[in-house]
C-alpha cells in the first residue's frame, strides 16, 4: 500500500502553523497532503486558524468570532505571516487539502465554497463532530470526509461504527490510542485509517506496524523516511 505523509498544520513544527509559509513549505518538502482548520470570521470569512481565540498563535487576544477578516489580517501569525483565508491557500499550493471544521456556520461557509469552486476532487472535509460531518456529506454529495476520533472505544467495531454514522471514508485517530485489531476492522470495513502525530522514528515504526495508511507529522523529514510501498 502507499502511506500518505499528511503536513499538520502545514509543518507546524519548524514554520507558524496554519500559514502560507507553512503550507508552501510542506508543498515543497514533498508532503502528499495538509491538513489545515477553518473558522469563521464575525464577517463570515473562512480564515485558518485552528483554535477558537487567537491568543495562542498570534499576537493578538479574543474570540475569532468577535475579529473581522480585517482585524485578523492586523495580527501577526508568526514571523509576519498573517492569518490566510481558505481561498488563499487553495492559490497557494496545488496538493489535496485536508480541512478541519469544529463549527455549524464555519461547516456551511465550506460547503458553499466547494460548491461553488467544485472542489471535492481536491479537497477532504474532517470533524470530530460526527453529526456535523454527516451534514457536511448530505449537503456535498461526492465529497471526501474523515471523522477525528481522540480516544476510540475499546471495541473495534466502534470505530467503524462511528465513522459509518458520520458517512466518513476516513478515520483520523491520535496513535497512541490505535490497537491492530481497530485498524484492522476499518480496513475491514472499507475505511482508511490514518494516524497522529507521527513526529518521531519510534511513531512513525508504530503507524507501519499498525498497517496505517497514512499519518499527519510537525516535521517535514518524517516524509522522507515515512513513503513506502507494500
Amino acid at each position: 500500500m502507499t502511506f500518505l505523509t499528511i503536513g499538520h498544520r502545514g509543518v507546524m513544527g519548524v514554520e507558524p502553523e496554519n500559514t502560507l509559509r507553512s503550507f508552501i513549505r510542506a508543498e515543497r518538502c514533498g508532503m502528499d497532503a495538509i491538513a489545515l482548520d477553518v473558522r469563521l470570521s464575525k464577517d463570515g470569512a473562512l480564515v485558518v486558524l485552528h483554535d477558537a481565540e487567537v491568543d495562542r498563535t498570534t499576537d493578538g487576544a479574543g474570540a475569532v468570532t468577535d475579529l473581522t477578516l480585517a482585524e485578523l489580517r492586523e495580527l501577526d501569525a508568526g514571523l509576519g505571516e498573517r492569518v490566510p483565508v481558505l481561498e488563499e491557500v487553495l492559490d497557494a499550493v496545488r496538493i489535496p487539502l485536508q480541512v478541519s471544521v469544529q463549527d455549524p456556520a464555519a461547516a456551511a461557509a465550506l460547503v458553499e465554497l466547494l460548491a461553488r469552486e467544485d472542489l471535492t476532487a481536491r479537497m477532504e472535509v474532517a470533524s470530530g463532530d460526527a453529526e456535523l460531518l454527516g451534514e457536511v456529506a448530505r449537503r456535498a454529495p461526492g465529497v471526501r470526509t474523515a471523522l477525528h476520533v481522540e480516544r476510540p472505544g475499546a471495541d473495534a467495531g466502534e470505530l467503524v461504527a462511528a465513522a459509518r454514522a458520520a458517512g466518513a471514508a476516513t478515520v483520523a485517530v491520535d496513535i497512541r490510542r490505535l490497537s491492530l485489531e481497530a485498524v484492522e476492522a476499518a480496513h475491514a470495513a472499507g475505511l482508511r485509517v490514518t494516524g497522529w502525530s507521527v513526529n518521531t522514528l519510534d511513531r512513525l515504526r508504530l503507524a507501519r506496524a499498525l498497517q496505517l495508511d497514512g499519518a499527519a507529522t510537525d516535521f517535514p523529514e518524517i516524509r522522507s523516511t515515512g513513503r513506502f510501498t507494500a
